[in-house]
C-alpha cells in the first residue's frame, strides 16, 4: 500500500496525499474513499485529485485536526472503487496551427512529429480526475517517452479543444483559457456542455482513445 500523509488546508479542509508513483489502483482507492466520505454529515465535499484527496469539512479547524488522524485510518481501510467505464473516442487534428508545439515535443523527446502522434494516439488512457477548468480531464496512461516540460512562458489564450502535454500528463482544454501545456493537437469534440446534465463529456474511470484526423474530416 502506498504511504500517505495528511495535512490541513485552511481551517476546514484536510488533504490526503500519496507518495509517487501515480497508479490506476491507487486512484481507484481514492475514488472509493471519496465515495465513502461523501455520505458523512461532517463532510461538505470530497474532491479527488491526482494521487490526492481533499476533504472539505462542515466544522472548522478543531474538527479538522481530529480529521487528520481519522483520514489516515480511513485510507488504510479504504477499498478500490471501479466505476462503470465507458469507451470514448476523441478525434484530434495533430500538428500545424492546431498543434503548434508538436515540433517542440518531437525535439525534446528525440522523436519525429509523426512518431509523437503515433505514440500519443496508440496509448490507452483512463480519466483520473477532473479539475483546473470545468470538464478538464487529467489522463493516466501517456507513454513515458512523450514526457515534455510545460512551456517556459504560458500562453495568454489556449483555444478550446486543445490537446496538450505537460510533464508526464496529457489533457484537453475544454474552454479557452490561459495555459502552459505543450499543444500538439485540437479536437472539435465538446467536453463541457453547461446546458446538459451531466455537463461534462468525460468522468473518472472512462477509457479514452485519441483518433488522428485530417483537417476538414472531423
Amino acid at each position: 500500500m502506498q504511504r500517505a500523509r495528511c495535512y490541513l488546508l485552511g481551517e476546514r479542509a484536510v488533504v490526503l496525499e500519496l507518495e509517487p508513483p501515480v497508479t490506476l489502483q491507487s486512484q481507484q482507492r481514492i475514488w472509493g474513499l471519496a465515495e465513502r466520505l461523501r455520505g458523512r454529515d461532517d463532510v461538505r465535499e470530497a474532491v479527488p485529485g491526482m494521487n490526492n484527496l481533499t476533504i472539505f469539512l462542515t466544522e472548522p479547524q478543531t474538527v479538522a485536526l481530529d480529521a487528520i488522524e481519522r483520514l489516515q485510518r480511513w485510507w488504510e481501510e479504504s477499498e478500490a472503487l471501479v466505476p462503470e467505464a465507458r469507451d470514448i473516442d476523441i478525434p484530434v487534428i495533430y500538428g500545424g496551427t492546431h498543434g503548434p508545439d508538436l515540433e517542440v515535443v518531437a525535439r525534446h523527446t528525440g522523436l519525429t512529429p509523426q512518431q509523437v502522434v503515433e505514440a500519443h494516439a496508440s496509448a490507452h488512457y483512463v480519466v483520473y480526475f477532473l479539475g483546473f477548468l470545468p470538464g478538464f480531464s487529467y489522463f493516466g496512461g501517456m507513454p513515458e517517452q512523450l514526457a515534455t516540460p510545460r512551456r517556459g512562458e504560458p500562453r495568454l489564450l489556449v483555444p478550446a479543444g486543445s490537446v496538450g502535454i505537460a510533464g508526464t500528463q496529457t489533457g484537453i482544454y475544454p474552454l479557452a483559457s490561459p495555459g502552459g501545456w505543450q499543444l500538439i493537437g485540437l479536437t472539435p469534440q465538446a467536453l463541457f456542455m453547461p446546458d446538459q446534465m451531466p455537463p461534462t463529456l468525460l468522468r473518472p474511470g472512462d477509457n479514452v482513445r485519441f483518433v488522428p484526423q485530417q483537417e476538414g474530416v472531423c
